[in-house]
């Protein structure tokens, strides 16, 4: 059973972008913290292929399960600055890629940092692969590891999305709410300041 707004089930693609393993989780979210694993995978693209063409077979491989599994949202791991800075670019490459599927489907694309993550699936930012595999497990009540850790990271990027994401939509139209109430709080007091203003030019024009 699951069950969101609407009593709709909420399902998210979870991706850990890269060039030669791209991590690929599909999870769905039900009442309250309930979550489902649906589908996990990893693809993989040679190492001595043109740029080009590993970018395509990611993408192709990104189509076919936007197309299979139907998602509400795309959640991405944010790249950052890394050591090996050619490992880094080709990171954001692949995540554009899935970025931009996502966009002609008109779906929501959200990157999440590592920390968030690892912050939403195991309650520490600094927890490890092994903290963070085992969590997905016991999540997802998966009786076998998802290999390699790319497949576990792109189910925890799912389920990060998928309690995070609540969240910050009610954080932001709080604030939204709270913008409204403030512009339309000083839009009274310049009309008051006004009134006064005219009040007292009346007053001085009678005196006289």
């Amino acid at each position: 059973m699951f069950a969101e707004s609407g009593g709709k089930r909420v399902r998210v693609l979870g991706v850990d972008p890269g060039l030669t393993r791209c991590g690929l989780g599909v999870v769905d979210g039900g009442t309250g913290r309930t979550v489902r694993a649906v589908a996990v995978d990893v693809v993989r693209t040679p190492p001595d292929a043109d740029l080009s063409v590993r970018l395509l077979e990611i993408s192709d491989a990104v189509e076919r399960w936007l197309d299979r599994y139907k998602p509400e949202a795309v959640a991405v791991e944010r790249v950052f600055a890394q050591h090996n800075v050619r490992t880094a670019m080709g990171t954001a490459q692949a995540g554009g890629v899935v970025a931009l599927a996502a966009a002609r489907r008109g779906l929501p694309v959200v990157f999440h940092t590592p920390s968030e993550v690892k912050a939403a699936v195991t309650g520490s930012g600094r927890a490890d692969k092994a903290q963070v595999t085992g969590m997905v497990m016991r999540l997802l009540g998966l009786e076998v590891k998802p290999h390699p850790a790319d497949a576990a990271d792109a189910l925890a990027l799912a389920i990060c999305h998928l309690w995070r994401e609540p969240m910050r939509v009610r954080l932001a139209e709080a604030e939204a709410r709270a913008a409204e109430i403030a512009k339309n709080h000083k839009a009274r007091l310049a009309a008051a300041a006004q009134r006064a203003k005219e009040h007292e030019a009346k007053t001085q024009g009678a005196a006289r």
